[in-house]
Parts: structure tokens; C-alpha cells; sequence
């Protein structure tokens, strides 16, 4: 048996195959869109963890159809070809009507394209194997890739940031171990595996240039007054039923900080 991770070559990817001895296929190695290419790379003997996703949440209002291909898509061609897989999903499952966190059996209501396509791949992960694990998380941030955290310490001497959105920001070195650790244990089924604790981005902001010795300002505004082409929902903090918990947000800013170049 393999443990094969896809989307190896993104932000999560890099962090899941830090977290395991794993067999890596990036994006330029494995089109999970491709089908035939996808049996020939994975077997049905193979634990696959899939990250290979479009996470580009405003992109994806323009391109709904390109990003089903790989969220959906790709996710079913994963799925069908591997013994048990593992899919990385997402809180804008949900529309942030609750005003408590959400779990898994919590109905699920996408506001935006990326949200659908995200589902879409839940459900098609779903169908084409019992062996399946569905991983949601949120607002993540990791050393692989463009992050929120990047974004803030590129900007000064004062920013304002949105302060009605709030969720759960989750270092991926952390979602990482626990995917890895999910994938082993046989508890099929929907797990929601986020940062505990919440905030605002207005709040992270805020934290991030404290921790960091920053001096820039930060002041809040409303979604309104900086509006992006894909809606977000405005709570969606996961919460667990199944018992799913992760460090806290201040310590995975805390972890990423002390990795980062």
C-alpha cells in the first residue's frame, strides 16, 4: 500500500508530503483531469490524499466550468482510480447564516462558483468510493504558497481589512500531520479539520502584525465597502462533532512565522 499525494506541487500538497513518506505527483506530473493519466499514476491499492484543486475563489465567478473540472472532475477520476482517498474540501460549503460553528452534518449551501465546485467534488469523491474521506477546512495559510499572511506583511504603512467575514485561519503544516493521520484510521466519512478558536480577517490582520513586529495600521471596513467578485460567507467556522481539533490560529501564525523565509 502507497500513501500518493496529488496537488503536490501547491501549498497544502507541500506540507502533507513533508508530513508523510509519500509518493508526490504535482500538478505538471499528474492532469487529474485526465482520466487515463490518472489510472496509469494511482492504483487500487493506494491511499491517495487529493489537494490538487482551483483555489482561486474570484477567479472561479468567471470560469465555474474550469474549475469543475478539477474540483469535480479531477476529484472522481482520483477517486475511481484509488483504494481510499482522501478529499480536501472547504467551509464555503456553507452560505454563514449559522451564528454557531458549523458541523458535519450541518446542511451545506455554497454562495459562490468556487463553493459549488468545491461541493460538487465532495459529492463526486462520494460516488465513486466508499473508501472516502472528505476534509474540510479553512482560510488556509502555509509557507508553499500566495497567503493571507503574505499578503498583509507586503502592505503598509496602513491597510483596511474586512471585519463581518469570520472563520477559522488553519497553518497548513498543522492540517497537514492531521490529514495524514485522518487517512490511517478507517473514520470514513465527512471531518471538518480547521484551526480552533476564531476571528475576523480584521482580527488576524491585526494579530499578524503584532506577532510579526509590524507597525502598520490596521483598520477595519465592512464586505461592502470592498467588494470582490465571489460573495463569502459571513461565518463559517467549522466545528466538530467527530471530534477533529487542531492547535489554535495564534499558534499556526506562530508555527508559520517561525518557517517562513
Amino acid at each position: 500500500m502507497r500513501l500518493v499525494v496529488v496537488g503536490a506541487g501547491g501549498m497544502l500538497g507541500q506540507d502533507v508530503v513533508r508530513a508523510a513518506n509519500a509518493v508526490a505527483y504535482s500538478r505538471a506530473q499528474l492532469d487529474v483531469t485526465d482520466r487515463m493519466a490518472v489510472r496509469e499514476a494511482i492504483g487500487p491499492e493506494d491511499v491517495v490524499i487529493n489537494c490538487a484543486a482551483w483555489t482561486d475563489v474570484d477567479g472561479a465567478e468567471g470560469h465555474e466550468e474550469e474549475a469543475l473540472r478539477i474540483n469535480c472532475d479531477g476529484a472522481r477520476n482520483v477517486a475511481e482510480a484509488s483504494g481510499t482517498v482522501l478529499y480536501v474540501s472547504s467551509d464555503y460549503v456553507f452560505d454563514g447564516s449559522k451564528r454557531e460553528p458549523y458541523l458535519e452534518s450541518d446542511p451545506v449551501n455554497p454562495l459562490s462558483a468556487y463553493g459549488r465546485t468545491k461541493l460538487a467534488g465532495e459529492r463526486a469523491t462520494a460516488d465513486a468510493s466508499p473508501r472516502h474521506y472528505i476534509a474540510r477546512s479553512s482560510w488556509l495559510f502555509g509557507p508553499g504558497g500566495k497567503n493571507f499572511v503574505e499578503t498583509m506583511l507586503g502592505l503598509g504603512p496602513e491597510v483596511r481589512v474586512v471585519d463581518d467575514q469570520v472563520g477559522c485561519p488553519t497553518f497548513t503544516g498543522h492540517l497537514a500531520e492531521a490529514l495524514v493521520r485522518l487517512a490511517g484510521t478507517g473514520d470514513f466519512g465527512v471531518h471538518h479539520v480547521a484551526a480552533s478558536g476564531s476571528c475576523s480577517w480584521f482580527e488576524f490582520a491585526r494579530e499578524i502584525f503584532a506577532r510579526a513586529g509590524s507597525e502598520t495600521r490596521v483598520e477595519p471596513c465592512t464586505t461592502e465597502e470592498f467588494p470582490r467578485p465571489a460573495p463569502r460567507p459571513a461565518y463559517s467556522v467549522l466545528g466538530s462533532e467527530r471530534g477533529d481539533r487542531l492547535p489554535t490560529w495564534q499558534e499556526g501564525l506562530d508555527a508559520y512565522l517561525g518557517v517562513r523565509v
